[in-house]
């Protein structure tokens, strides 16, 4: 297993980062928060765990060891795949998604793409009380990566939420909605985009 990663940052997507160590350079899944502290020419570390599957090799990366744990123990839910875990992760932090299982927050659990109420009661069954109380540390804001403005219709922010689950027409009618009303997107932050995209369509569910 590859616990950590560290390395030259080659390029940020919107869902995954290149990292180069030792020569060669490896793809890295990760959500936009964690993506959004990262900056290509600049080294960076991160907590990875590797999945391995009979045709490929995917590697996800996170903050901290702490964020590592959940993502691995969501896995453990029936149902619940690496891509399904880190969508919840992409949408709650670690202490929200104890808080929600903790508190058998339904409607918190639903706002996950993927995850309707049978999905969320099965989150709170299986899981019980493994993923601890919440731990209460202040969450670190992320950096700001610039979204230019040739990109202002959106569509890099749209392709991430259809890759979290949502339909391209959802996933517009979000990014739309959260933009300012006088188009000067080029001032918002992807990650921010994104993050309250996520939110709108939270909202919604």
């Amino acid at each position: 297993m590859i616990a950590s990663v560290r390395g030259r940052v080659a390029a940020v997507r919107l869902d995954a980062a290149v990292l180069v160590t030792g020569g060669v350079g490896l793809l890295v899944h990760a959500t936009p928060a964690v993506l959004a502290g990262l900056r290509e020419g600049q080294d960076a570390e991160l907590a990875t765990s590797m999945v391995v599957r009979e045709d490929s090799l995917t590697l996800y990366g996170f903050a901290d060891d702490d964020e590592r744990s959940v993502f691995e123990m969501l896995q453990t839910v029936t149902g619940v795949g690496p891509r399904l875990a880190l969508a919840m992760l992409a949408v709650h932090d670690p202490d929200g998604l104890r808080a929600a299982v903790a508190g058998e927050d339904l409607v918190a659990l639903c706002r996950v793409p993927g995850i309707g109420r049978k999905g969320a009661q099965r989150l709170v069954l299986e899981l019980g009380d493994r993923l601890g109380p919440p731990r209460g540390d202040a969450p670190v804001a992320p950096a700001t990566v610039p979204l230019p403005a040739a990109e202002a219709g959106g569509g890099p922010v749209v392709e991430a939420l259809v890759g979290l689950g949502w339909s391209a027409r959802a996933a517009a009618d979000a990014v739309a909605a959260v933009q300012p009303a006088d188009g000067e997107v080029e001032t918002r932050d992807v990650a921010g985009v994104l993050r309250d995209a996520l939110r709108h369509l939270g909202r919604g569910r």
